[in-house]
């Protein structure tokens, strides 16, 4: 079975969610006897044609010159190098960029799979003309495709309720800790254990980033610093790096992609706090609960669907203060720890998350409707 994955910078991740979850599904697929393609931009760190029995298709991607048109660009060559191949099924990885060459798919000979990831729209970056051109991207996106995939149930009942089409629910997977982590690892950040508290994120104004750093600055708590690991690069972060990188209960990490130091800075964090507020299952919250972190998490239908009872929940500034000046500091043996812990081994493997998407890439082959997997809610 010819599996083509498009809608990602590519693989190894060194970028985000979309990307890692593009590399653990391709590489348990390869396991499993799949033969797959992930395409992949031009300025990709990775430069080999290979990547652990996954084969990569290099395509031009002009975002450096262009700003996002160049993820148009990108897309659009993907897609047309994908109609001179002989790809069983072709899953896309959101629509943003590629929606708008949805006609040029080749559907005719390819089964054509959307993830739909996020309600992009609802971003609070965009104005309201990028906002519009998202949602008609979405439509494109649903209409589009022979078969579609949430990894939310907040996202599967949208697009049922809007559009009037179902999809499997098959969520992001999620690594977990299987060790305790040295704290020599934090010690190159001049992190002290559970002195700090702990966000994975892009920085983008729909985290919350600016929230919680008021908050963090308004407690005062010198045991509480504020560690912000993720890209300054983008617009925001360079905004959020110049106005609070200076200040001593603030530090900025940059994007972190070593697992090894990923996984210790979450285990030695006093808190993690989660502030995305838009799109389904978010692979940071997945990897904070496999991270054995505390988790607070902004208060929306997204991550109580994930995070359940197991975590805490803020809306406001005031909320994030007072939790940090009187929440219980992490003790190891707190029950949401290994709560959290079991359900990403259990529940958000990647395994799992690989086995659910086989189980629909044959049925589709076999023209059959897919069939409830173990992730549909009963």
């Amino acid at each position: 079975m010819k599996i083509a994955i498009l809608g990602t910078r590519g693989i190894p991740n060194a970028y985000g969610g979309i990307e890692e979850f593009a590399e653990h599904l391709s590489l348990e697929l390869v396991k499993q006897g799949f033969n797959i393609t992930v395409y992949q931009s031009s300025d990709h760190p990775f430069k080999g044609n290979n990547f652990q029995g996954v084969r990569l298709s290099r395509h031009l991607n002009p975002e450096k010159y262009l700003g996002p048109a160049g993820q148009f660009i990108y897309d659009l060559l993907c897609i047309l190098d994908s109609r001179k191949q002989n790809f069983d099924i072709i899953l896309q990885v959101g629509y943003t960029s590629s929606s708008i060459w949805s006609w040029l798919l080749p559907k005719r000979k390819s089964i054509i799979i959307t993830n739909m990831d996020g309600l992009e729209w609802k971003r609070s970056k965009w104005n309201s003309a990028v906002k519009a051109f998202l949602k008609q991207a979405e439509k494109w996106a649903v209409h589009s495709s022979h078969f579609l995939v949430s990894d939310s149930l907040a996202i599967r009942n949208f697009i049922l309720d809007t559009y009037e089409k179902d999809s499997v629910f098959i969520p992001y997977g999620t690594y977990s800790i299987e060790q305790e982590p040295s704290p020599e690892t934090i010690a190159e950040f001049g992190l002290t254990p559970f002195e700090y508290n702990l966000m994975v994120a892009r920085l983008e104004p729909e985290n919350n980033i600016e929230m919680i750093i008021k908050a963090t600055i308004a407690a005062g708590d010198l045991k509480n610093k504020f560690v912000i690991t993720g890209s300054t690069t983008t617009k925001f972060g360079k905004y959020l790096l110049q106005t609070y990188g200076n200040h001593p209960l603030i530090q900025f990490t940059d994007g972190i992609f070593n697992r090894e130091k990923l996984s210790a800075l979450r285990f030695f964090s006093n808190f993690y706090f989660h502030g995305h507020c838009v799109g389904g299952t978010n692979p940071s919250l997945l990897e904070a609960m496999g991270g054995y972190c505390l988790i607070y998490a902004h208060d929306n239908d997204f991550n109580r669907l994930i995070l359940g009872k197991n975590g805490g929940y803020f809306s406001t500034e005031a909320d994030i203060v007072k939790l940090i000046k009187t929440a219980p500091r992490k003790q190891m043996d707190h029950p949401f720890l290994a709560t959290n812990l079991k359900k990403a081994k259990s529940f958000y493997s990647w395994k799992n998350v690989a086995q659910a998407y086989e189980q629909i890439f044959k049925e589709l082959l076999d023209g059959e409707s897919p069939k409830p997997n173990h992730f549909t809610p009963h």
